[in-house]
């Protein structure tokens, strides 16, 4: 599959529409498949707890548009900031696993490339930091 304007323009058309402001495009190629890869639409607005993913890491690549990654420490303090840009640097991170963390996005139309290890896990209460 070739990721096409088209269909970049398409997913954030969906965001936009969407009461979460964000709207996720599968790109695992079966349900047999056990990997996450997929793309993140994000309009200005949507609301992403902090969270963590206790057993894989995360990786993130901004397509369009840009964000502000946000990483916590246990106590819902604010440990660092990092902007990604698509086009520029950093566009790109890698978040270790168990890493409290969260984002902000900064303008319209913004698409990230998202992947993590294994099969998707539902969120568990205990996972979401609740400031």
């Amino acid at each position: 599959m070739t990721l096409t304007s088209e269909i970049l323009d398409a997913l954030s058309l969906e965001a936009k529409t969407c009461g979460r402001l964000r709207m996720n495009y599968d790109l695992r190629t079966s349900p047999a498949d056990q990997s996450q890869r997929m793309l993140n639409a994000l309009e200005p607005g949507t609301q992403v707890p902090i969270h963590r993913h206790p057993h894989t890491c995360e990786t993130v690549i901004m397509l369009r548009g840009s964000v502000k990654e946000m990483f916590f420490d246990d106590e819902g303090n604010v440990t660092e900031c990092v902007f990604l840009r698509a086009g520029t640097e950093p566009s790109a991170m890698n978040i270790p696993a168990g890493m409290w963390h969260t984002l902000e996005c900064l303008e319209p139309g913004t698409i990230l490339f998202e992947a993590k290890d294994g099969p998707f896990e539902p969120r568990r209460e205990e996972d979401i930091l609740s400031t």
